[in-house]
């Protein structure tokens, strides 16, 4: 029998028993739905992470001098949080050591905050995030600004209360008038906006646009650095060995400032994009490890369903089978025709699940701070999918429908 004639059947078989067709088709719908849906999603969750979030986050070709680490992955020891809370804090006086021992083709500054209270006339929040940074750090983090500018060093060596804020920020406080020019309480002081940042989005619901940002030398170390403490010193790079051929550096620094014998362990932490890709790729590993026995329970399910709707289905056209090998069917015909109906039940599920998890990680990344990312690969696998358990359900009602004596197949009541 032709393929395209066995389809044809198989697709009238399942118009005629809606009822079983749709007891056939779920297991390989729910499996297939799941599929595309956790994929898209965790597909979507790495490309962010790999180059959205760490790059805006971190930079390229840029690490942070920190006195302990802020991103940790796995169990930490109380012991140890204990050591890295003894450590000294990081000063202004190792910022300027270490854009001494650097070259000028490296890009080094500082950034402290803190979440402060702001005020603009009648308005106010207390859940800004305040910056005091250097004037390089816009560079460094590749800042765009929308509006205005960033502040120059003079101002930083001055210690001048200006500030930059965030496309949110000059949305609540001047909502349609100009902020640029205007005066902003940051943490009791007064600042005037110098410039307003492009918008960056939302990080997992979190704005990123919440901000104001200041030179470090101004009035706001109060809030952010007092005592001359700063949170870290960020260095970038203009390639990847330059980057960290710095870090060599300026650990030979802090090692020298710090009189670290050879035999002791630094008591500072270099930060780079890499440690939070590695709390990524470990969770993404174990999704990508715990999808596949997921969706094969749902497979497995679904291909006993058809399997069993099969056997009945042979058992119901016992009659049928008889005619037809009188007629001068073949084995081979009839172990083809259940095979393509059992695939067709299967294939057809796998397609519905294909439509319905594509609207489902379209749902997610519209409806949650999730993004989802549909792969063609993930597509072609739910369709290989349906074909597959399809073909293996059916092997063996298909085998007992081709083995069927004819004489008494036409005798079956």
């Amino acid at each position: 029998m032709p393929i395209v004639e066995a389809v044809r059947l198989a697709l009238g078989m399942i118009r005629a028993q809606k009822l079983k067709s749709f007891f056939s088709l779920v297991g390989a719908f729910i499996g297939v739905t799941f599929l595309i849906g956790v994929i898209s999603i965790v597909n979507g969750m790495d490309r962010y992470m790999r180059e959205d979030f760490a790059g805006r986050l971190f930079g390229v070709n840029t690490f942070t001098l920190r006195y302990r680490p802020f991103n940790t992955t796995g169990d930490v020891t109380d012991d140890q949080w204990r050591a890295w809370l003894r450590r000294r804090r990081l000063t202004e006086a190792d910022y300027h050591a270490v854009e001494r021992a650097l070259g000028p083709d490296m890009l080094v500054g500082v950034e402290s905050w803190n979440t402060v209270e702001v005020i603009v006339g009648a308005k106010r929040s207390r859940s800004i995030e305040a910056r005091g940074v250097s004037e390089s750090y816009f560079r460094i983090r590749n800042y765009e600004i929308g509006a205005g500018r960033t502040f120059t060093p003079q101002e930083v060596s001055h210690g001048a209360n200006v500030v930059v804020i965030g496309s949110e920020v000059a949305e609540k406080f001047f909502e349609d008038t100009d902020p640029l020019g205007r005066t902003i309480r940051v943490a009791g002081f007064p600042y005037r906006v110098v410039g307003v940042a492009k918008p960056q989005g939302r990080l997992f619901g979190i704005s990123l646009d919440k901000f104001v940002i200041a030179p470090y030398t101004s009035q706001i170390k109060k809030a952010v650095n007092p005592h001359q403490i700063v949170d870290g010193i960020i260095v970038k790079g203009p390639t990847l060995p330059a980057m960290q051929e710095a870090m060599s550096q300026v650990e030979a620094v802090m090692r020298t400032r710090r009189h670290l014998r050879p035999v002791q362990d630094n008591n500072f932490h270099f930060e780079t994009q890499d440690d939070v890709l590695d709390f990524w790729t470990k969770f993404s590993r174990i999704l990508y490890t715990a999808l596949p026995l997921l969706v094969g329970i749902s497979l497995v399910v679904g291909g006993i369903v058809i399997m069993n709707i099969m056997l009945m289905a042979v058992s119901e056209r016992t009659r049928e089978i008889g005619i037809r090998k009188s007629l001068g069917a073949r084995r081979r015909d009839i172990l083809s025709q259940f095979l393509v109906e059992a695939a067709t039940l299967s294939t057809t599920g796998a397609l519905l699940g294909i439509v319905t998890g594509i609207l489902l990680a379209k749902l997610v990344d519209v409806a949650t701070p999730l993004p989802a990312s549909i792969s063609l690969s993930s597509i072609l696998l739910g369709i290989a999918l349906g074909i597959g358990v399809g073909v293996v359900a059916g092997v063996y009602p298909a085998s007992r429908a081709a083995k069927l004596d004819p004489i008494a197949a036409l005798r079956h009541e």
